[in-house]
């Protein structure tokens, strides 16, 4: 293909003096889009020697070091000094590169708010590992907590307390459901020191948390207690049912999701118990057995067994 060069390219054609010069790659000339004339024919390609096409395969075979990424203190821009890197030298000399290496990573934490994003990064992506969380909310965490940073709100917090609230933070932001429960199980914090931390960030920072509707907890009780496809699409409707009258309204989204499942489980003799249901959703089987009394009723559903 032809394409324009560099205007800002002093080129011109020395038949008709024209500027509008054009590339071809393909035969490796530049050609005068004028008049014709092909200036040279020894055009040299600056690219890469390799192909992509598609953004992410380009990032994949760019060879200009790591990306950027919020999950590094410094963004991953400083140099790193890999143990790898002074092998295969004399022992005099590995033993003066294992100095300048060893003082090269004090020297990339050297203020305390880099000693805090650091452990609180590294806090971020072992809890992110645990519960197997998305990239995406990874990035989110880490923004949410250098926000946090700048703005004062960690001082006089616990610093693991305040990674593991970002972390929640994001995935409630991205929709992803997971519980305080299971942070606080992947964090080895409790639960109230999260929920309060957590609150103090959305009331301190501002931050718009869409609620948690109760199909979104379906699809993931269906995924943690082995429901069809067929079972799923049934609970789906009937919450579309339960919203229709009402019945969704002042209730936790979870006790209606793990109801509507249950019932859905049964209709279609996929049976699972409530016990099953509720220690999946994180509920007591009191609250499953009332959603369930409820929704039977004003729903008019009948089962026969």
């Amino acid at each position: 293909m032809l394409d324009k060069l560099n205007s800002l390219s002093v080129e011109i054609c020395p038949e008709c003096g024209s500027s509008l010069l054009l590339r071809d790659t393909e035969n490796a000339e530049v050609v005068c889009g004028n008049c014709g004339f092909v200036v040279t024919t020894r055009l040299t390609d600056r690219g890469p020697e390799w192909r992509a096409f598609t953004p992410e395969e380009y990032k994949q075979k760019v060879r200009v070091g790591a990306p950027q990424t919020f999950m590094l203190h410094d963004k991953g821009l400083s140099t790193k000094i890999d143990w790898r890197d002074i092998c295969g030298f004399a022992p005099e000399k590995r033993a003066q590169l294992h100095r300048i290496r060893r003082w090269q990573q004090r020297s990339r934490v050297s203020s305390s708010v880099e000693k805090n994003l650091a452990v609180a990064l590294s806090e971020i992506s072992r809890i992110s590992d645990t519960l197997s969380l998305p990239k995406n909310i990874v990035e989110t965490s880490a923004i949410i907590y250098r926000k946090a940073v700048n703005e004062g709100l960690i001082r006089g917090r616990s610093i693991r307390g305040m990674a593991t609230a970002a972390t929640y933070l994001a995935c409630r932001q991205n929709k992803l459901i997971r519980t305080i429960a299971e942070l606080s199980r992947a964090s080895n914090i409790d639960k109230k020191e999260i929920a309060s931390n957590y609150r103090f960030l959305v009331r301190k920072m501002k931050i718009f948390v869409p609620h948690v509707k109760p199909n979104q907890h379906v699809t993931k009780l269906s995924n943690q207690i082995g429901l069809d496809g067929l079972t799923e699409g049934i609970a789906h409707k009937i919450l579309i049912g339960a919203k229709k009258q009402k019945l969704t309204s002042g209730r936790g989204a979870k006790g209606i999701a793990a109801a509507a499942c249950y019932i859905a489980s049964i209709i279609t003799g996929n049976y699972k118990t409530q016990r099953e249901v509720a220690e999946a959703a994180d509920v007591t089987e009191v609250t499953i057995r009332n959603r369930y009394r409820e929704m039977m009723k004003r729903l008019k559903i009948i089962i026969s067994f």
